[in-house]
């Protein structure tokens, strides 16, 4: 047996949830999500007949775009598959959490794991898909058996199995359980994982959608993307893109870390502001000045304060003011936190999760941590830094998978906001900021 499921940490999941609405740490079994409307999406589709271009077509109005990291449309994502093909296609979800800073997937599983099971079923019945898979994170155990729980109940309930509540419509969801690999987060080292291989990327083209998991066509969506499926259904794409703005449909949960007051899990309007969701938060913690926010995950590029106090909240914003929504993991720093000290901390992660399938992936991260290193322990050298940001430029975009990118990208970003305090450690050989923490 795994640890036991943790207390609920009162996340403030916000008025406006669509998602984490009216959950309580507590209410997760199937006669709770039941009782707020639970499986009504799917009841909807069965009752009124709808055809499965127009659940597709829905989910194009909704604007609803990949919550893993990519913000692909999922709409035209679902249209990708081919629903005529003549023998077995697959549905996966990708629950392997790993990227730093993001905690938002584990508790949707862990608090309203039925709604990620009735998104799937619907995504089942649209694409014409009989057989999903939930791959889940390696380190949360715990979630792998909550998750199976659910799964059971849902089984019992007819909502899951053969000929779902009296239809022709039939569809079978199991839970796979990771060991803990970063890269598998990536989709396609995702598939050669489930199939028991070593996890390590594919090339693309061909894309899953033709060629996935097993050799057949198979769509991949995020935990929350599919989470957020049976409230289109039950209110209408058109609905759900109110909610957030053009090209951004919809909320988003934020899961927030760092120097703030109250971290969490934080589900607002694509679009919100990003004083708004600070505020949220508690504010800064200690009454400590912002220096510095990464908006969607270790990966992306970090954003000095004044940039990201004038800031929203969703994919086009973020991508105009310098970097990326990805995951939507919020990493915010205070006025005492050294920039050399937070990238290094974020390379080593990179070097060492690194497949090795790559040579500038695997021979470019560890240069990469190798200088950062140097510099922060007093033995940088006036040439470290144009090097830095050489090596990372020619790791970026030059691998097989974005996990090169992933390890470049903050390099240069901080290099770009912060080269003085790179400069101050190599010029001094010790940290500009004090206190230092």
């Amino acid at each position: 047996m795994g640890l036991p499921i943790p207390p609920f940490a009162g996340d403030i999941f916000g008025p406006d949830a669509v998602i984490m609405k009216g959950i309580n740490g507590t209410n997760w079994r199937l006669k709770d999500y039941e009782a707020r409307g639970g499986y009504s999406a799917l009841k909807k589709i069965i009752a009124e007949n709808i055809p499965p271009e127009q659940v597709v077509n829905e989910l194009k109005k909704s604007s609803l775009r990949g919550r893993g990291g990519a913000g692909f449309p999922t709409g035209l994502k679902w249209s990708f598959m081919p629903r005529q093909f003549p023998g077995q296609k697959y549905l996966v979800c990708n629950s392997d959490e790993g990227e730093p800073g993001t905690f938002k997937d584990r508790d949707i599983l862990r608090y309203n794991p039925h709604i990620l099971i009735e998104g799937m079923i619907i995504g089942g019945y649209a694409m014409g898909i009989t057989v999903g898979y939930n791959y889940i994170h390696g380190e949360i155990w715990d979630v792998y058996e909550r998750f199976e729980e659910a799964l059971e109940e849902a089984r019992a309930a007819g909502y899951l199995g053969d000929k779902i509540l009296g239809t022709d419509f039939s569809f079978q969801l199991h839970a796979h359980h990771g060991f803990g690999a970063y890269i598998c987060g990536e989709e396609t080292a995702l598939l050669e994982s489930l199939e028991g291989k070593k996890g390590q990327p594919r090339f693309k083209p061909p894309f899953p959608a033709s060629f996935g998991l097993y050799g057949k066509p198979t769509t991949i969506n995020n935990t929350e993307t599919f989470a957020a499926v049976p409230w289109i259904i039950n209110n209408g794409g058109d609905a759900f893109l109110a909610l957030g703005k053009p090209n951004n449909g919809g909320t988003k949960i934020f899961s927030i870390s760092g120097d703030v007051a109250r971290p969490g899990n934080y589900e607002i309007k694509l679009g919100t502001p990003f004083a708004k969701l600070l505020e949220m938060a508690g504010g800064m913690r200690d009454g400590k000045k912002l220096k510095a926010v990464i908006p969607g995950g270790s990966s992306m590029p970090v954003l000095p304060a004044d940039i990201m106090m004038a800031t929203d909240m969703d994919y086009d914003s973020i991508a105009k003011a310098g970097s990326m929504l990805g995951s939507g993991a919020v990493i915010v720093m205070d006025e005492t936190r050294c920039m050399v000290k937070s990238l290094l901390r974020l390379s080593y992660f990179y070097y060492e999760e690194s497949c090795g399938q790559c040579t500038p992936c695997r021979e470019g991260t560890g240069w990469l941590y190798r200088m950062v290193d140097r510099i922060e322990h007093g033995k940088g050298r006036p040439e470290d830094l144009d090097m830095l940001d050489n090596v990372a430029q020619n790791i970026q975009g030059r691998t097989i998978c974005a996990l090169g990118d992933a390890a470049a990208m903050p390099v240069r970003a901080f290099l770009k906001h912060y080269r003085d305090e790179f400069q101050y450690h190599i010029d001094h050989k010790k940290c500009l900021v004090t206190p230092y923490i």
